[in-house]
């Protein structure tokens, strides 16, 4: 039996997280459709155990709403829970739902103090005081909590951590993959393939970020998903995420089949980076000028008192360009092409 409680709860997710609400004890778990076991954990956390559970079952961290206004994909995760919920999606993995800055969420903005996607790998410890700082470490916990009852076999453990980008992009849909040092996952390419995304980004640097934690402490397949552009609630076009909607589910479903024909990404891999200094930074773009955007060798793209940001390649990609950060943060990354000899290593 379900009880209204975990109707109210499953069946929209977003709606109940928003509202603030917290579950009694008596309602935090459950049995969903299908068998499937489900668990709430926390402010926007929830956890699912399909029916039957063995050695090497799979277990897939989805989040979302890392940045409380990139509403698309948590809006695609909450349609997902209810989903599994009513038994109108096939989960035979384990799954860690979680929507990431929920009081950012709740007021509509990126984030209240410190931008959460630089707050893990422990930097949180250094913001003590930030409002993000207790929610990063406490989106470390549950994912080392989650990956720590996970199989250790290669595939077993995967973090698809969902965003919307500010700008628009000449590749509308992307994704980056975080610096661990490992070698680069065939099978997650050919995930992304599948969930058409067009083009990878190869961070060539340790990072801060959710997905980079969960690969480099969790051992995890971990990427970041850049799904279109920041829009309100109630006013994305789910449509054209679907994807990126149907890989996740099917990844979920352990199927193992994939769309026939689907192209395997474009690949850039970051070669330096833009940091703005001080706050006399200018950044020589225009204020919208779309990801992934190249540039001739020798045009100036940033000054900051005696730095100079020139493009010294034949052609250079700027990504995600933000004159607005706070000094000492990164203001754009720079790119170059690498798709063949990339490819040329996945294993």
């Amino acid at each position: 039996m379900t009880s209204s409680a975990e109707h109210g709860m499953l069946g929209d997710f977003l709606a109940f997280t928003l509202a603030g609400e917290r579950p009694a004890p008596e309602h935090r778990e459950g049995i969903g459709a299908n068998g499937a076991r489900w668990t709430w954990l926390d402010d926007g956390v929830l956890q699912f155990e399909p029916a039957t559970v063995v050695g090497n079952t799979r277990s897939v961290l989805a989040s979302a709403g890392i940045h409380g206004d990139e509403t698309a994909p948590i809006e695609l995760l909450s349609k997902l829970v209810r989903d599994i919920a009513h038994g109108d999606a096939v989960l035979t993995c384990r799954l860690l739902v979680i929507l990431g800055n929920v009081d950012a969420m709740r007021e509509a903005c990126r984030y209240r103090d410190d931008d959460l996607n630089r707050l893990f790998s422990g930097r949180h410890e250094q913001v003590p005081h930030s409002y993000e700082a207790p929610r990063a470490a406490a989106l470390e916990r549950a994912a080392i909590a989650f990956f720590d009852r996970a199989s250790s076999e290669t595939g077993a453990r995967w973090h698809i951590d969902m965003h919307t980008a500010i700008r628009a992009s000449a590749f509308e849909q992307f994704a980056l993959l975080p610096h661990t040092g490992k070698p680069l996952s065939r099978v997650m390419f050919e995930w992304l393939g599948d969930a058409r995304i067009s083009a990878v980004l190869l961070h060539t640097t340790k990072g801060n970020t959710y997905s980079h934690f969960t690969a480099q402490r969790c051992g995890a397949e971990a990427c970041t998903l850049e799904l279109g552009k920041v829009r309100p609630f109630g006013q994305n076009d789910l449509t054209r995420f679907a994807g990126a909607d149907a890989a996740l589910r099917r990844l979920l479903a352990g199927s193992g089949d994939m769309v026939d024909g689907s192209a395997m990404p474009r690949v850039f891999t970051v070669i330096d980076q833009i940091t703005k200094q001080s706050d006399a930074f200018e950044l020589h773009v225009a204020a919208d000028v779309p990801n992934f955007t190249p540039f001739a060798k020798g045009t100036v793209l940033a000054t900051d008192g005696d730095y100079r940001y020139v493009v010294n390649r034949d052609e250079e990609r700027i990504v995600f360009p933000n004159a607005t950060v706070k000094p000492g943060l990164r203001a754009g990354l720079m790119v170059v092409e690498t798709t063949q000899e990339t490819q040329a290593l996945l294993v």
